[in-house]
């Protein structure tokens, strides 16, 4: 008869127990089973809405800039005064202060009206759609601006390198001033984190006669057009209702009775 083999016993004598045979981890590489239900497929991603002109400007303008790019905005801006301007309205004049145009030379701006009248437009931010839409329309009519005596220039807080890239890019023919602290643009906008889009009519001799706050792109060009062409209407109706220097002195001291002649004076007698 056989024997049974003697249980295993540890070296202190105590029995050793049986082992647990362990389950293997590996995932199986059988196909899944043909009933499990297949996973819904991910919806379409919904389609991004198109933002309007002005607020891509906006948010442009508004969006973080790289470390590169402010450290330059911030040391241009080194060069420009930080006083506060007072804020300009209408009947007041240009104030004496300096500012960059796009070929980074300083333009005074209280000497802009002193040959001809000014038209001032501000744009948030160059280059982009709405500004782009406005600076165009400027160029567009430009020639009629001068044939009235009137000179555009567009301002914004852009760099003058920006700017430069923007008028050979566009074509655009007047000149851009620079404003990055954005001294100037408070006095005209009243003040605000971000630049405006509008536009400011100067007469010669630097008087402000007109300002729109805010504007749409494409109607800042018509309606600034439009004003200074009826400024030239009503002084062309000023001059013809005008009475002329002889009209003038004849109204105020009319010629005396005419002495009456030695044969009046008989016949009367």
């Amino acid at each position: 008869m056989p024997r049974k083999a003697a249980p295993k016993v540890t070296e202190d004598g105590e029995p050793v127990e049986a082992q647990v045979p362990r389950r293997s981890t590996r995932i199986s590489s059988q196909p899944k089973s043909a009933e499990e239900p297949a996973r819904p497929a991910k919806k379409p991603a919904a389609p991004r809405k198109k933002r309007h002109a002005d607020e891509a400007d906006v948010q442009d303008e508004n969006g973080q800039e790289d470390g590169a790019k402010k450290a330059k905005l911030d040391e241009h801006a080194e060069g420009f005064s930080s006083v506060d301007l007072a804020a300009i309205d209408i009947g007041d004049s240009l104030p004496g202060y300096t500012l960059k145009n796009e070929k980074d030379e300083d333009v005074d701006v209280s000497t802009l009206t002193a040959e001809k009248g000014l038209v001032l437009f501000l744009v948030p931010k160059a280059d982009t759609p709405g500004c782009t839409a406005q600076a165009c329309g400027f160029r567009d009519v430009y020639p009629d601006f001068t044939s009235l005596n009137y000179e555009v220039y567009c301002l914004s807080a852009d760099l003058p390198a920006a700017q430069t890239k923007w008028q050979t890019k566009r074509s655009l023919p007047y000149a851009l001033l620079s404003d990055p602290k954005r001294v100037f643009i408070k006095a005209l906008t009243g003040g605000g984190a971000k630049t405006a889009r509008s536009h400011f009519i100067f007469e010669k001799g630097g008087k402000l006669v007109e300002k729109k706050i805010p504007v749409k792109p494409a109607d800042s060009p018509k309606l600034a057009l439009e004003f200074i062409k009826g400024l030239d209407k009503d002084t062309d109706a000023t001059a013809v209702d005008a009475p002329t220097s002889t009209e003038a002195v004849l109204a105020e001291d009319p010629p005396a009775e005419a002495a009456p002649t030695k044969t009046e004076e008989t016949e009367e007698a």
